[in-house]
């Protein structure tokens, strides 16, 4: 596509999950308008999560985790500006202007944009073999490195993304050492039954797990390859590849610069509209008041809330308008373990564990004033299921006595 002026009725920012589907959901709504979508990926759009587990295990080729086939896009006349960011944003022209030169007016703009990876901010830390999880030229890039006969990894941060990535360099050999400034793995997101049952997972898959530890250098040599790591306590680690998983910073800033609101990330309303007219944002960059979190005003990193916020802006773009009301799930897959957490566990004041963390099979249910906000299931598949559905349906006090018997199914307490 030449970098000149153009216009589409609807243009999507970003080809990850939440651009896709708005993309899709508006075709499904019976928009026949012209849609565009820009996204900084040379691929088309494919799904972000196997990048930290089977695309970089090698267990899923590039084909298997495109959202749809290459072809669909044009078979739906949803066109692709791929390989360019959107550098500005004139709202009242109702125009973007594009890293690559170009220029495009829109009627309506659907900002999904995401987060860049959180750098590491330490010397060295520009070095080639320092990797991020963000896109498949990142875990490409990983590959690469391993091909290339990379064995020592230092892992930076026990959030999933870390421990993921972890998992995969485990299961294709490597020496593998994690640090975690917290006290705990997963801190900001799992109670304490969680952390220490990863850690002690992670201990006995090989893992070296080094916790209340930060990062103060990366080592290398002239020739630019990573050769360790020094840690805050003087302790130097040897290693060949770094892999940062810290967080993402939203990735909102013409937006911001064009007047919208936001201070963590990018504000919306209960249909996805910014403080800028015509202008829509979905998917982790959108702060929301939300109602699994008591309405505290948050932004959700997950596949579920970027597909569930793309339909509801279709909706409302096609005179549906329906409030963006939908359960938070997420999922984690490390080693042969399946997590599945269903609800947010913000502010919980209690927890009540189902089964035997010994089983590798165990729900962890959070609590708040009696009630149960939050499931984290380890392979506990039914618990999953109908936890979900007892957290849709607002359920009200349950006796922790009650939850906490394996025996009892979740569904009798509907």
């Amino acid at each position: 596509m030449e970098s000149t002026h153009q216009h589409a009725d609807i243009v999507i920012v970003g080809t990850g999950h939440g651009g896709a589907q708005a993309a899709i959901a508006l075709r499904q709504h019976g928009f026949d308008g012209s849609i565009l979508m820009i996204g900084r990926d040379d691929a088309p759009p494919y799904e972000r999560p196997p990048l930290s587990k089977e695309y970089l295990a090698g267990e899923k080729g590039f084909e298997r985790i495109m959202i749809r086939p290459e072809r669909f896009w044009a078979e739906k006349d949803i066109a692709l500006h791929l390989g360019a960011a959107v550098t500005a944003i004139d709202p009242h022209a109702h125009r973007v202007t594009l890293s690559d030169g170009g220029e495009v007016t829109y009627g309506k703009l659907i900002w999904s944009g995401g987060g860049d990876p959180r750098r590491l901010p330490v010397p060295g830390a520009v070095l080639p073999q320092v990797f991020y999880v963000r896109d498949k030229s990142d875990s490409d890039a990983m590959m690469q490195a391993l091909a290339d006969g990379a064995k020592r990894a230092l892992v930076i941060g026990g959030g999933y993304i870390g421990l993921e990535a972890a998992a995969v360099l485990r299961k294709l050999g490597c020496e593998v050492t994690l640090v975690e400034m917290l006290p705990r793995l997963l801190a900001r997101v799992a109670g304490e039954e969680l952390s220490a049952f990863y850690a002690e997972e992670h201990r006995r898959q090989g893992v070296d797990v080094r916790l209340e530890t930060g990062v103060h250098a990366v080592l290398g040599e002239e020739a630019g390859k990573v050769t360790g790591v020094r840690l805050d306590n003087g302790d130097e680690v040897a290693c060949d590849m770094v892999v940062v998983g810290i967080g993402i910073v939203p990735a909102v800033a013409p937006l911001i610069a064009a007047g919208a609101a936001g201070s963590n990330g990018v504000d919306v309303d209960e249909y996805c509209r910014t403080t800028l007219d015509d202008v829509f944002a979905i998917g982790d960059c959108a702060a929301h008041a939300n109602d699994f979190a008591d309405g505290a005003v948050i932004r959700l990193e997950s596949v579920q809330n970027a597909n569930d916020m793309a339909n509801t802006v279709a909706r409302a773009i096609m005179g549906d308008k329906q409030p963006y009301h939908a359960l938070p799930w997420f999922w984690s897959n490390q080693y042969d373990l399946k997590l599945q957490t269903a609800g947010l566990s913000l502010g919980f004041d209690a927890t009540v564990l189902r089964g035997d963390p010994a089983t590798r099979k165990f729900t962890v249910v959070y609590m708040k004033h009696g009630k149960p906000i939050a499931f984290d299931c380890v392979g506990t598949m039914k618990d999953y299921v109908q936890a979900r559905k007892l957290l849709e349906s607002g359920c009200g006090k349950i006796d922790p006595a009650v939850l906490a018997d394996p025996e009892v199914a979740l569904k009798d307490l509907l």
